[in-house]
């Protein structure tokens, strides 16, 4: 059962529709966000090419759940969220294949190490099952 179900989760970020590649939050709290996705499989996924849907194209995925976590504890403050940038990845791991014939469900986490004035670093993560797909440290430039 989700913790926040996809339109709630849509509500937090700026994108919507098919670009909205989360569909629920599992848990979260102040330093952390778990969620799961099937958007890997959809044929309108807007990060698909002719050949599919490569593993990078996962940082995305992360980079939504970072935006959701953040968004998450500015709703709990009862303050609104700043927009904000990817300025930097780091140490970015990504296993070079297809995912959209994965048929398990991503999971997609992201782990707050650092926020300063709006300003924030996140290591994130998404696996299906036990196979890790991609991971890294993302910078977010608050548009202050």
């Amino acid at each position: 059962m989700a913790l926040i179900d996809k339109p709630r989760l849509c509500e937090l970020i700026p994108h919507s529709g098919s670009m909205c590649l989360l569909d629920e939050v599992l848990a979260w709290d102040d330093e952390q966000i778990q969620c799961l996705s099937n958007t890997h499989h959809d044929l309108d996924n807007p990060l698909r090419n002719q050949e599919g849907l490569r593993a990078i194209a996962l940082v995305e995925y992360g980079a939504q759940a970072m935006a959701v976590h953040g968004g998450l504890i500015a709703s709990s403050k009862g303050e609104q969220i700043n927009e904000g940038y990817l300025a930097a990845l780091r140490d970015v791991r990504v296993k070079d294949r297809l995912v959209d014939n994965i048929s398990a469900a991503l999971k997609v986490e992201a782990k707050k190490i650092m926020a300063q004035q709006g300003n924030m670093i996140y290591e994130f993560s998404v696996r299906a099952n036990d196979d890790m797909l991609v991971s890294g440290r993302a910078t977010v430039v608050s548009n202050l």
